[in-house]
């Protein structure tokens, strides 16, 4: 009976507890049970999977001090992920939690939600979404927060969330309009007015009202309470002064930085000092105490994750003294210690690459530069241009190998022979004194390997080896004790096959794995205790130590002199031209051409190097220089087009059948004419000819447009990024690129659209060129048959070409798809003549038919198969 009883109140407590708890009354004891499950259940768990993934988000992100740091550390992925799909695991469960707290948790009762720890939930769905970067349901979450529960004490925290969400859905405008109603009718203090002056920072950093967004986060500076937040805040605006070239007021952010030291991550910390330094005036500072400065920050073992970006700026500090030594040495530490920074990599790599461009020394400033590029992101505007200076740098490392060869070759040909004998035999002694330090080397890492090899043997012995009874009781061979057990195989002991090798070696010498290897003459280098070889049979080239055999290769024919003299020169020429034109070193460019002049060059490469030697002083500033080169010109070449562009630059200009006004105009009537493959022949021709004229970027543009004609859009793309990149200054050079930021993204679709959505139709006839088909004989018969069988619309035809190989007939004016096929079907019908007998029709070839907008298509990107395939 009592367990009866006992089951029966068990029961009756259980319905009491169920009735109690339920989500549809509106009771004490149901508003407080489901708000406890809520808040220290479910939202518990879910804050702590929250703070988890944000955790993970903030140890995937890379500050990047190079650029202005975001107000907010998060790296905003390109991927897409289908719906239900998520980035991080612990943002799922957060979401999972928020939605399991508003499913089995929510008290709607009458319109009106009874648990108070709903908006929570709701808070940190969004939360969840938004570092899940599904900024839309995050929105969708924050909205419905603002809508249902408007009195929530989390409301102003929702709505900078909201804000947020915005703004990375790039409503900018939106979100200042909003946040600044938000701080303006709205008393919010503490961590609250530091969330919303941030992100209002952060939109107007977003619009470019940079100047706006100072005040801002100095406000977000003084209320956050975390202070790695407070040292970001400070380095954004110290960042923005230095944009704004207030470095005083940049300085005091640094300084606010520099004084919380530890309470801050080591990285401000480090950041900071190195930018308060780039704003060391060297004028007026002490240069000793600022190296000390930098000195202690390298000393400093706390450091030390941070020696790269250290090393970098006391390299700077060197380079800006002229101590290029010093400072290539403190980049190459940099390097070193560079673990993840490609933008450091790539600028340490590109400034060394700079100052040995700088000193001529071209061909190891070219390896440095491929060194940048493989640090760099690839297609990007730094890219493209360093791509270029490398590809143009290959011709200046060409040239300056001839100059300076030629040049050397003249000289030692002019100096009487006791001058050649001590110049070369000075030289033939320092190869000697050079080859036997090397062998010398050499023979010493050998003893000092071998030595190795021998000491490493005797403790594999002593240590790892035992004698080996055969079977018969007779001493055999070691037997090595490592391993997966003793094993008596000679290869088996790394140490003996080392010592054995190194016996070959001694014996043998060092022989190629072939046939007959005994062979004495197989044998590349015997190893000798005594020392019997000769310098030359160490080289096998006695000549390079006998100075009568350099006397000997020199040129004594004046016609082979003079051929060398002539390549030199043309060397100059084109230096002088690369440097001007290519790389705007207006110094080198004139140095090379003032050094043409005088070594009597050529008549065709006097007047244009002293035309391109006034430019270059007037650019300069050179007025003196200027005005001499131009007198010399209008005096010595008064019938010249030189002179007659600096009489009267505004005149029209000398017109003679080689002028390049002349040559272009012919040239772009054959570009009309659809001549393409002559057009980039003459083109590039005329560009060799042309180089340092100031018409030369218009041949460079029609060369590019005939490309494009012929052999398609990435041809066409290259020839103006070329352009843009090599002539920037110039009219064309502006045009082209205008045309990469503009045009080029939209001719560069190539995704063909419906028939439905274009208006005008074309009917396409296709020839092989090369085939013998008449084209212009079936245009001729092609209009005359639209002139008898079509009475209703205004048709014309065209000749375009395709490509090198294709050549296409067609036929413009059609209005629709159907009306393009029913056209080319009736011209093929059968006809009769005036007895009523069948005629063939006098147009059978094969057709299609296209949209304007597709025509276009497949003309600019060559991709006609693509669209056939379609049909």
């Amino acid at each position: 009976m009592k367990f009866k009883i006992k089951h029966i109140l068990y029961l009756f407590l259980v319905a009491i507890i169920v009735q109690n708890c339920s989500r549809k009354k509106d009771t004490f004891i149901n508003r407080n049970f489901h708000a406890l499950g809520t808040e220290y259940n479910i939202l518990y768990n879910g804050n702590i999977a929250l703070e988890r993934g944000k955790l993970a988000v903030n140890d995937a992100f890379t500050e990047n001090f190079w650029e202005l740091l975001p107000v907010e550390r998060m790296q905003v992925s390109e991927d897409v992920f289908l719906p239900g799909q998520s980035k991080n695991a612990d943002f799922e469960r957060a979401e999972e939690k928020a939605i399991k707290a508003i499913q089995k948790h929510g008290m709607n009762i009458d319109g009106k939600e009874k648990n108070p720890q709903i908006d929570e939930a709701y808070l940190l769905l969004g939360k969840a979404r938004y570092y899940d970067q599904r900024f839309v349901p995050a929105l969708a979450a924050f909205n419905n927060i603002l809508n249902k529960y408007p009195t929530s004490d989390k409301i102003n925290q929702v709505k900078i969330w909201r804000e947020k969400s915005n703004m990375r859905l790039d409503n900018n405008e939106g979100a200042i309009k909003k946040l600044k109603r938000l701080l303006d009718e709205e008393e919010i203090e503490g961590q609250d007015l530091a969330d919303a002056t941030a992100t209002l920072a952060q939109a107007y950093i977003n619009i470019k009202a940079k100047d706006s967004a100072i005040p801002l986060l100095g406000i977000a500076a003084e209320n956050t309470k975390v202070k790695s937040e407070k040292a970001r805040f400070h380095f954004i605006r110290g960042q923005l002064y230095n944009e704004f070239k207030e470095k005083d007021s940049a300085n005091m952010e640094f300084d606010a930085i520099i004084d919380m030291h530890r309470q801050v991550p080591r990285a401000f910390y480090i950041n900071a000092h190195l930018e308060k330094s780039y704003n060391f005036d060297t004028t007026e500072g002490d240069e000793v105490e600022f190296l000390e400065y930098l000195t202690e920050l390298e000393e400093n073992r706390e450091n030390r994750p941070f020696l790269d970006k250290i090393y970098h700026r006391i390299a700077e500090f060197h380079r800006n003294k002229a101590s290029d030594s010093l400072a290539e040495a403190y980049y190459n530490k940099s390097l070193r210690k560079i673990t993840s920074d490609k933008f450091l990599r790539a600028l340490n790599f590109e400034t060394i690459g700079n100052m040995y461009f700088d000193k001529n020394v071209y061909k190891t400033a070219g390896a440095y530069y491929d060194s940048t590029l493989t640090a760099m992101t690839p297609n990007t505007k730094p890219y493209r241009i360093l791509k270029r200076k490398r590809e143009n740098l290959d011709d200046v490392i060409y040239y300056e190998g001839v100059a300076q060869v030629n040049d050397s070759i003249l000289r030692m040909v002019s100096l009487p022979k006791e001058e050649q004998l001590a110049i070369y035999t000075k030289y033939a002694e320092e190869l000697k004194q050079k080859a036997l330090k090397e062998e010398q080397r050499k023979e010493e890492e050998s003893r000092q390997q071998e030595s190795r090899q021998n000491m490493a043997l005797n403790v594999a012995k002593s240590k790892n080896a035992r004698p080996n009874l055969s079977p018969r009781g007779l001493p055999g061979e070691f037997t090595s004790k490592g391993g997966d057990g003793a094993s008596s195989f000679y290869f088996y002991n790394s140490t003996t096959v080392a010592y054995g090798k190194n016996e070959f070696l001694k014996i043998w010498g060092d022989r190629k794995l072939q046939d007959n290897w005994r062979l004495s003459n197989q044998k590349s280098g015997i190893k000798n205790s005594e020392k019997t070889e000769t310098i030359a049979s160490v080289t096998g080239k006695e000549d390079q130590y006998n100075p009568e055999a350099y006397i000997a290769s020199l040129p004594t024919e004046q016609k082979a002199i003079d051929s060398i003299a002539k390549e030199r020169n043309f060397a100059y020429y084109q230096l002088g031209i690369i440097y001007r034109e290519k790389f705007k070193e207006l110094s080198l460019s004139k140095s090379r051409f003032e050094d043409l002049l005088k070594n009597s060059p050529e008549e065709r490469l006097i007047l244009p190097s002293k035309y391109n030697l006034y430019k270059i002083y007037t650019e300069l500033g050179l007025s003196r220089k200027a005005e001499a080169m131009k007198s010399d010109i209008v005096a010595n070449y008064p019938d010249s087009r030189y002179a007659e562009i600096l009489l009267n630059p505004q005149s029209e200009l000398a017109k003679d059948e080689n002028s390049p006004e002349v040559i272009y105009t012919n040239l772009y009537k054959q570009f009309e004419n659809q001549e393409y493959a002559e057009v980039i022949t003459e083109a590039e021709k005329q560009i060799k000819r042309l180089e340092g004229d100031d018409f030369l970027p218009k041949f460079e543009i029609l060369k590019a447009s005939a490309k494009g004609r012929l052999y398609g859009f990435e041809e066409y793309k290259k020839g103006i990024d070329y352009i843009a990149l090599t002539y920037p200054n110039t009219e064309e050079g502006k045009k082209a690129q205008e045309l990469l930021n503009n045009a080029i993204p939209v001719l560069a679709k190539k995704e063909f659209i419906e028939d439905d959505k274009a208006t005008h139709f074309n009917v396409v006839y296709q020839f092989e060129n090369g085939s013998g088909e008449n084209i212009n004989a079936f245009v001729k018969t092609l209009n005359e048959e639209i002139e008898k069988k079509i009475k209703y619309f205004d048709l014309t035809t065209s000749i375009d070409i395709y490509n090198e190989s294709k050549t296409f007939v067609v036929v413009h004016g059609l209005t629709s798809i159907q009306g393009a096929s029913g056209f080319a079907q009736l011209l093929q019908s059968d006809e009769k003549d005036n007895r009523g007998r069948p005629v063939k029709p006098k147009i059978t070839k094969e057709y299609f038919a296209i949209s304007s907008p597709n025509y276009a298509i497949i003309q600019r990107h060559k991709n006609l198969n693509a669209y056939l395939k379609l049909e």
